[in-house]
Order: C-alpha cells, then sequence, then structure tokens
C-alpha cells in the first residue's frame, strides 16, 4: 500500500525572518503550537541535536516523537532576490530503530521582495509500517500547524508595526 507524504503550506503576511524566529523558538510553542504543543531540545536549536516533540491529535490523543535536528539554515536571500530559510529534523523513535517507520520532516520558507513568506511543510515516510505512522493524522496536524504559525507570526508582526 502506498501512502501520499503528509504534508501542509500557507502564505503569511509577515517578514521572512519573523516566521523563522516563531519556528525556532521551540521553547515558546505551547503558547501558540496546537500539534507540536512542546519541543524539548537544547536552547539555541542546531543542527545535530536531539529534539522531542510532543504532539497532540485532532481527536486528543497525545504522542512522544523523538526525533533529530538535520538542517537549521536561517533565513538567507539568494542572487535571485527570494529569501529561503530550511528546517528538518528525523524520527529517531523504536520503530525508526527497527527500520519499520523512517520519516524525514521538511520545512521550508520562501519569500519574494514585498510578497508574503510561504511555509511548506511534508513528512518523507518510508518503511513496512508506515500506515501505523498514521498519514492522514500527520497531515491534519501539519495543517493546524501551519495555521497556527500565521496566526502568531502575523499578530507578532501587527503587535510591533512591523511592515509585511
Amino acid at each position: 500500500m502506498t501512502y501520499e507524504h503528509p504534508r501542509a503550506s500557507v502564505e503569511i503576511d509577515a517578514p521572512i525572518e519573523v516566521v523563522w524566529r516563531v519556528m525556532v523558538e521551540t521553547e515558546s510553542y505551547a503558547a501558540w503550537n496546537p500539534f507540536v504543543v512542546r519541543a524539548e531540545t537544547a536552547q539555541p536549536a542546531a543542527e545535530g541535536n536531539p529534539i522531542v516533540l510532543h504532539v497532540t491529535w485532532a481527536n486528543g490523543g497525545r504522542a512522544r516523537s523523538p526525533e533529530r535536528i538535520s538542517a537549521l539554515d536561517a533565513p538567507v536571500v539568494g542572487e535571485d532576490g527570494v529569501g529561503a530559510a530550511y528546517l528538518a529534523y528525523v524520527y529517531e523513535g523504536w520503530p525508526a530503530r527497527l527500520g519499520l517507520v523512517r520519516g524525514v520532516r521538511h520545512q521550508r520558507l520562501t519569500q519574494r521582495s514585498g510578497g508574503p513568506t510561504r511555509y511548506e511543510t511534508v513528512e518523507e515516510f518510508s518503511g513496512p509500517l508506515v500506515g501505523l505512522a498514521g498519514p492522514g493524522r500527520v497531515t491534519e496536524g501539519f495543517r493546524r500547524h501551519a495555521a497556527a504559525l500565521k496566526a502568531r507570526a502575523e499578530t507578532l508582526v501587527n503587535e510591533s508595526g512591523l511592515d509585511h
């Protein structure tokens, strides 16, 4: 059986630097994130650090997901004038250690000059027990996460009076 990789995206009326700050200030997740309600990692977050995600599913169920930050690329503006940032982590739970379910979550930000910041996330699942990882419920969680990230970043911009 094949599954679609869980994904979500949203346009955010905030500078890429503001959205990035919200993403990497993991100690503040409880204040805004309905999906990843807590993220335990050394501060500041750094590539190679373990990170434990505490997620809440739409049905109220909870799970703890041990991961490792595999990429943490702060916003930079390329020669094309487009800002980009990238955060990724790799699932390290016992199903991954046994080769049953592997997962890599990618989170990308892009912003054209003067435009909104685009947030995109996808989880690349593989392994024989991917169905047990619940790709559908992960997609739903990613959608809640993306909507809350948008609301949080836009609120910060509006409160600070920054240009979007």
